[in-house]
């Protein structure tokens, strides 16, 4: 773990306790999520989706979490263990490098978790490693109308803030097309707002793997 991840986990171990919403879309709700399924949540917080997920997909199939935040990923397990959730399971890893296998997922989902990368490239590359062929993707994160000022990038704080490591609306998408994903649309977009010291708008995109 180097310096901004050491900063992301300690700001959301603090917030795992709290009752508090840190998403900016709905990225659950617009998958298509069916029985033995396997489906993994890239920053799943204290898992209220991945829960979800685990639920629909039923014991056949499979609930992956995965998450920098051991508060955030304790809070989610105890949920787990409450409800009886057997078929759930939950990573700690940093998104551009995560431990499981390639092709286990038919649906990723994040909300608000990719901005916090420096390496946004690195991270569509594994959401592409770990589908599926015809896998399915959802997420929503936020986006910044201009690039970002290098002193804020390099501030951990501020990434940690979920502001700072924003890139543009293209360069995101590139990303997304440079992972080899493929029929990527925008489905819910927010009007620009201010977040930190810059200004952001929030979307939420769907896409998949190519099934050749």
């Amino acid at each position: 773990m180097d310096r901004y991840t050491d900063s992301i986990s300690s700001r959301y171990d603090k917030l795992s306790g709290q009752n508090c919403c840190l998403s900016c879309g709905s990225a659950y709700s617009l998958a298509t999520i069916l029985p033995g399924n396997v489906c993994i949540d890239l920053g799943c917080g204290k898992g209220h989706d991945v829960l979800r997920m685990a639920l629909l997909t039923g014991e056949k199939g499979f609930a992956y979490g995965v998450d920098v935040s051991d508060g955030m990923m304790e809070t989610a397990r105890q949920q787990a263990e409450i409800m009886n959730i057997q078929n759930i399971g939950f990573v700690r890893s940093n998104l551009e490098c995560i431990d499981l296998q390639d092709g286990i997922a038919n649906v990723i989902i994040s909300n608000c978790t990719i901005n916090h990368s420096l390496n946004q490239d690195k991270v569509w590359k594994e959401v592409a490693r770990l589908l599926k062929k015809g896998g399915q993707f959802v997420v929503s994160d936020i986006y910044a109308l201009q690039p970002v000022a290098e002193h804020f990038r390099s501030d951990p704080e501020k990434v940690a803030e979920c502001w700072a490591g924003a890139v543009t609306r293209e360069v995101y998408l590139d990303n997304v097309t440079n992972a080899g994903l493929s029929n990527t649309e925008v489905i819910e977009e927010s009007e620009p707002y201010e977040k930190g010291e810059i200004r952001v708008a929030s979307f939420t995109i769907r896409g998949q793997k190519p099934l050749s």
